[in-house]
């Protein structure tokens, strides 16, 4: 009998959007045999621009997480002494969850970048990728044109009828700072903590 599977949903989440949690729906229901999906925010120890501090960003996701049952988040790289890198993160969750197979979940944008990432041919080697294609970007013209992932195609996954990824928080960001309405793009009770602490103002 095949493994359940835990997809790991790794990212910075800056703020979390409604299109990070219809990804996740999706993921969960184009493919039965994903028991969960968590979401893993990166730490501030990752010298990323204009990331907000981790709670708010943990915050967010949980906000959005208890009102859904097969999604959580992870504080895993928020409350390591060191900044973790992917491998470590998902040994981590391989330790945790031994009754299950391990997925990764990643964009488009991320795998173009992935031979440069600690381990990466480890990663490629011992887990799955759940790949999410943003909007110009085809999956298997990526492959084709990179030895490196054709390689491992293997473990490169598209499952379809998935939405491609269009917009990001970074827009959503800019949106704020602007003064713009971002109702439609985030969770209501998000948007509200957003508003409380004043994030990205």
């Amino acid at each position: 009998m095949q493994k359940k599977i835990i997809a790991v949903f790794g990212g910075s989440f800056n703020p979390p959007i409604n299109s990070h949690i219809l990804l996740a729906k999706q993921i969960l229901e184009k493919c039965k045999q994903i028991e969960k999906v968590i979401f893993v925010p990166v730490s501030t120890k990752y010298q990323k621009q204009e990331l907000v501090e981790d709670k708010h960003r943990f915050n967010m996701l949980r906000i959005i997480c208890n009102k859904e049952n097969k999604l959580e988040v992870s504080d895993i790289e928020l409350t390591s002494d060191v900044q973790l890198y992917t491998i470590q993160t998902l040994d981590a969750f391989k330790q945790k969850y031994k009754e299950n197979d391990i997925y990764f979940v990643m964009g488009t944008d991320n795998l173009k970048e992935l031979k440069t990432w600690s381990e990466a041919e480890r990663i490629l080697k011992e887990y799955k990728i759940i790949i999410l294609e943003r909007e110009n970007d085809n999956l298997n013209e990526l492959i084709e044109n990179n030895e490196f992932l054709k390689k491992y195609k293997d473990s490169l996954i598209k499952i379809e009828g998935i939405d491609k990824i269009y917009l990001s928080s970074t827009m959503i960001r800019k949106k704020i700072k602007q003064g713009k309405s971002v109702e439609e793009f985030i969770d209501s009770d998000v948007l509200e903590y957003i508003e409380k602490y004043e994030l990205y103002m």
